[in-house]
C-alpha cells in the first residue's frame, strides 16, 4: 500500500530561544516587497531573517528545506552559500555588503536570477515516499549526492531547533545507517496502530552539510 506524504503547515519549530509557530505554505511567496536594511549572519534572528527564507525558498535549488523560521541557522547558511555560488559572489554563507545589494535587487523583482548552482550546498532530498505495511511504515527517499540519514518521528508535530551547524530534532529517531549512500530507505517497526505519526528526514553529506524535509505525516493501519 502506497501513502502518499502529506504537507503539514502548522507543524511547531522553534528558532533557538525564539518560539514560533510556521504559518507559511510548503512553497512560500515571493518577499518582492521587502528590503534587506542590514547584514546577516549565523545567530541573527528577526523578521528580515524570515523575508530572507521566504526569498530563498521560492528556488528549491538554492533553500530546498524552505524553512521560514526567523532564526539564520545552518540551513540559511547554506542556502546564503548557493545565492552566492549563482551570482558569483564568493561563498560565505553570510549576508555582507557584496550580497546586500544583489538580495535586494532580486528580491525587488520577486525573483532569482543567475546560472544554475554548481556547488556549496547541502545534499536534495527528493523522490520520498512511504510504504505501510500494518503498523510498519518504511520510508524512503534519494539524495542528488552521497549522503547518511536519520528519521525522526513522533505522534506529536515535530519541534525543530536550528544551529549553526545542525538542526535539533525533539522526538523519537531512527537512523538507516552510517554508510553514505544515494538511496536509502528504513523500516520503523513496533508503531501504534490506526495512528497518524509525524515525521522528518535528516541526511547529512560528506562534507557535513546538513539537509531536512518538510513536516509530512503517515497513517499505520
Amino acid at each position: 500500500m502506497k501513502i502518499t506524504t502529506k504537507k503539514i503547515t502548522n507543524a511547531l519549530f522553534t528558532t533557538g530561544l525564539l518560539a514560533a509557530t510556521l504559518a507559511v505554505s510548503v512553497v512560500p511567496a515571493l518577499a518582492s516587497a521587502d528590503t534587506l536594511y542590514r547584514q546577516l549572519e549565523v545567530g541573527s534572528r528577526g523578521n528580515d531573517v524570515s523575508s530572507l527564507q521566504t526569498f530563498l525558498a521560492s528556488d528549491a535549488t538554492i533553500y530546498p528545506q524552505g524553512l521560514v523560521t526567523g532564526y539564520f541557522g545552518s540551513l540559511t547558511k547554506s542556502a546564503v552559500s548557493n545565492f552566492q555560488v549563482r551570482n558569483g559572489i564568493s561563498s560565505v554563507g553570510r549576508v555582507g555588503p557584496q550580497t546586500l545589494p544583489v538580495l535586494n535587487a532580486q528580491m525587488a523583482l520577486g525573483m532569482n536570477m543567475g546560472a544554475s548552482v554548481t556547488g556549496g550546498r547541502s545534499a536534495q532530498i527528493s523522490n520520498v515516499g512511504v510504504s505501510i505495511n500494518g503498523n510498519v511504515p518504511t520510508i524512503a527517499w534519494t539524495t542528488d549526492e552521497l549522503a547518511k540519514g536519520v528519521v525522526y518521528y513522533s505522534t506529536s508535530p515535530l519541534v525543530a531547533f536550528e544551529r549553526e551547524n545542525a538542526v535539533d530534532i525533539n522526538s523519537a529517531s531512527i537512523m538507516t545507517d552510517t554508510n553514505f549512500r544515494s538511496s536509502q530507505s528504513i523500516a520503523i517497526p513496533n508503531l501504534a496502530s490506526n495512528t497518524n505519526y509525524f515525521y522528518m528526514i535528516y541526511t547529512t553529506d560528506q562534507s557535513g552539510n546538513v539537509s531536512v524535509t518538510w513536516p509530512a505525516v503517515f497513517h499505520t493501519n
